[in-house]
């Protein structure tokens, strides 16, 4: 079940821009990891993510970001939180899911313009890297999720 975070209260209306990600982990309970993202563009780092498609579900667009700018490919085990935020044309919705490892490695991926470095991260010590506060309340919302299962 998904929660919604908003950064601003005034929050009305639909979104400009639609977007989904991912909190993408592997590793046993013991000792999970997170896949975090270096973003050229704004020198940060974060939790993969990207606008959707035309017509493009978010799930699906949350599979495709995930691998378009980390080489990995994961699969979907639910949506976790909501989060929302104004950009110059309105306001940007992004919709997060927690994600179990498939296949592939950051590491096997040619840096680009977007994302010039992925990586495998202990996610408890991943808190301290991420550049944003939403970003580590999604990591610990999916790793709390992956826990208990889950509410299915």
């Amino acid at each position: 079940m998904s929660q919604e975070r908003s950064v601003d209260n005034d929050w009305t209306g639909p979104a400009a821009v639609e977007a989904a990600g991912g909190g993408v982990l592997r590793g046993s309970a013991d000792a999970p990891e997170v896949l975090v993202v270096h973003r050229v563009r704004y020198d940060d780092w974060s939790l993969p993510k990207g606008k959707l498609d035309p017509g493009e579900a978010h799930e699906v667009a949350a599979v495709r970001e995930v691998e378009e700018e980390t080489g990995v490919r994961a699969e979907v085990q639910d949506e976790i939180s909501q989060v929302v935020y104004p950009v110059v044309d309105g306001w940007k919705r992004v919709r997060w899911f927690v994600m179990e490892h498939r296949d592939g490695d950051p590491s096997d991926r040619a840096a680009d313009r977007e994302v010039d470095v992925a990586r495998w991260v202990d996610a408890r010590q991943a808190p301290q890297l991420l550049t944003y506060p939403a970003d580590v309340e999604l990591l610990t919302e999916a790793l709390a999720h992956r826990s208990t299962g889950g509410d299915r």
